[in-house]
């Protein structure tokens, strides 16, 4: 076998080459850079064999020239595939002098796994055959993983841009020229390839909006400013018209001082602002509404209980201006008699949780201790997840309507409203409730009026709503309605149950006359809050130490007797004393007195008992 080494042609004694010491020395020049240079270079003979490797090569497969040299792809454990293919190489290079390229993977006897490319191509002897395939191998492994994160990097941008519409183009500030995708030409109403320049770019600017164009490219080509391109505007489209507004942004380039390149990302944003246009209109629609509403109209904050929004309806049912209104609900409820507080907190928990809600209720006026009595219809405000982030409700003011109201007990929702419809031609206002376990839950707060109940569905629940009235002493009359069939024991254990009136439903007649002796009865017994009652109210929104100064004042002790009594300085007693009597309304101590004893606390002594609010 000849030994091809570029060592042996150094020596003078290859014989394809001869002797010459010129050539020798070329020899030992290419010898040495062969071995300086980290790519892997080697050469076969006609029988698949090593006939040359370099340096680098030999280090690859951790031999020595000697190991190396002279073995074929078999004495190397080459993978039986790659060998095949490689074989074939030289064998095509002998047989024809081609150069062949080509890419693969190999893993080392070092145990160097790689992606390597390959040149190979024909040593050519002094009468024009092949006698040698000579290769050049680098390992392109580096390579490789640069272009798949770059194409990784590329299919990411390509889906974000496709996902959030953005358009990408960039611009060259010396030569002027603009390099647009078609996302950005679609914005200016341009089909997709159609040519683009300065002019172009500039005339789809709404005219409104190019000064402020203008002044922030001049920002961001300035190269004492940080290149920065942020600018909002109108485009008017020019093949369709369209009026956009683009949001745009990027970043300028610079060498030397001068403005070298600019990139940057445009996107559509018209629709946002459409939406954000509408809620402004929907908003002021709504506030329009509920400043010139009757009822109360509000908006809370579950999450922190903060009341946001109260219309104008509040100061005329409270009393008070809107801005001295409590700012949270915790605040607000202070308001709510304190019969009625805990089903207001249970109602409005409901609505905190999803639910529609009305309630009634009364509350102490904060400005004179008036009692009011409400209705408030209670919901929530879904965002599009379905979570609770804000309630609201419609307050009604149902205290000059009190003595006009009827409420009807139906099980059957079609009779419910054919008597609504007479209640309400009689000119008074009518509620119906589907059961009587509806409507007994909140009787005790109802406003003062007459109870209609259909016995004909549900007999032995209908009696029950005038027995529990007539047992939790809740001023209701009852008109009782029964069916053609009923008997006269019908009658009678209606009237024992505590009904007012018991009426066979088909006779409307019957129906009219007792429906308003009833309720001309509910008018003549409605009177104003006495004194009492609203001194009582009052009283009711007083702090637990606030009462006790207020009962110390009644026995008659003095702040410094009153402070030693409850443990606290004079100072601290003139000052409760004070939020007292501006609670309570009284201009003096007398005034003060006066108050307490009409809600029942007596001084000792007084042989009318000292009856204390609770």
């Amino acid at each position: 076998m000849k030994e091809y080494s570029l060592a042996a042609t150094a020596r003078g004694d290859d014989p394809l080459y001869g002797a010459g010491e010129t050539l020798a020395r070329q020899v030992r020049f290419l010898e040495a850079n062969l071995s300086a240079i980290p790519d892997y270079v080697y050469a076969f003979d006609r029988h698949h064999r090593f006939a040359y490797a370099n340096p680098a090569m030999l280090g690859l497969f951790g031999l020595t020239s000697k190991e190396m040299l002279g073995k074929s792809f078999a004495d190397l454990n080459y993978p039986a595939d790659l060998a095949t293919l490689l074989t074939g190489h030289i064998d095509q290079i002998f047989a024809d002098g081609a150069t062949i390229e080509n890419e693969v993977f190999y893993r080392s006897p070092t145990g160097h796994a790689a992606y390597f490319s390959y040149v190979w191509g024909p040593v050519l002897g002094l009468d024009g055959a092949v006698e040698l395939v000579i290769g050049v191998s680098r390992d392109t492994s580096e390579r490789r993983v640069f272009e798949e994160a770059l194409r990784t990097s590329e299919a990411r941008l390509r889906a974000a841009t496709e996902l959030v519409g953005i358009g990408i183009y960039a611009w060259d500030p010396r030569a002027g020229a603009l390099d647009w995708d078609d996302r950005v030409r679609a914005m200016w109403g341009l089909p997709a390839g159609t040519p683009i320049d300065e002019a172009l770019f500039e005339e789809g600017i709404h005219p409104d909006d190019q000064p402020r164009v203008r002044t922030a490219i001049a920002a961001c080509v300035d190269p004492t400013g940080d290149g920065s391109y942020a600018v909002e505007y109108r485009v008017i489209g020019r093949d369709d018209g369209i009026v956009r507004h683009i949001a745009t942004s990027g970043r300028t380039t610079f060498e030397n001082g001068c403005a070298t390149g600019f990139i940057g990302a445009a996107i559509d944003v018209t629709a946002r602002r459409n939406a954000e246009a509408a809620v402004r209109v929907s908003e002021a629609r709504f506030t329009s509404f509920a400043e010139h509403s009757s009822n109360l109209l509000w908006i809370g904050d579950p999450a922190t209980g903060a009341i946001l929004y109260r219309s104008a309806a509040f100061e005329r049912i409270w009393g008070i201006p809107r801005e001295d209104g409590a700012r949270f609900i915790e605040q607000w409820l202070e308001d709510v008699h304190p019969d009625d507080r805990s089903q207001v907190v249970h109602a409005l928990a409901s609505v905190g949780a999803g639910e529609v809600t009305q309630f009634e209720y009364r509350i102490i006026r904060p400005g004179d201790g008036a009692v009011r009595r409400l209705r408030d219809t209670s919901f929530p405000i879904l965002e599009e997840d379905g979570a609770v982030t804000r309630i609201g409700g419609i307050v009604e003011d149902l205290t000059q309507d009190d003595s006009g109201q009827v409420y009807i007990v139906s099980a059957k929702a079609l009779e419910a409203r054919r008597l609504a419809g007479v209640v309400r031609s009689m000119g008074y206002r009518a509620r119906t409730f589907e059961s009587a376990a509806a409507f007994l839950d909140i009787a005790a707060i109802l406003a003062p009026g007459c109870v209609l109940v259909d016995l004909r569905r549900a007999k032995a629940e209908g009696l029950s709503v005038p027995r529990e009235l007539k047992a939790r002493a809740i001023a209701l009359p009852c008109i009782v309605l029964d069916g053609t069939a009923a008997d006269l024991m019908s009658a009678v254990a209606a009237m024992k149950a505590g009904a007012t009136d018991y009426i066979i439903v088909d006779n409307e007649g019957a129906l009219h006359t007792s429906l308003s002796n009833v309720i001309a009865e509910c008018f003549a017994a409605v009177r104003p809050v006495s004194r009492d009652e609203n001194a009582s109210a009052r009283i009711a929104r007083l702090t637990p130490r606030e009462r006790e100064v207020l009962l110390g004042l009644v026995e008659g002790d003095t702040n410094k007797m009153l402070g030693k009594k409850l443990g606290i300085s004079p100072r601290t007693i003139e000052l409760h004393r004070a939020q007292v009597m501006n609670r309570l309304n009284a201009g003096n101590l007398a005034e003060l007195i006066q108050f307490a004893l009409a809600a029942g606390i007596s001084p000792p002594g007084d042989s009318h008992a000292a009856r204390k609010p609770t």
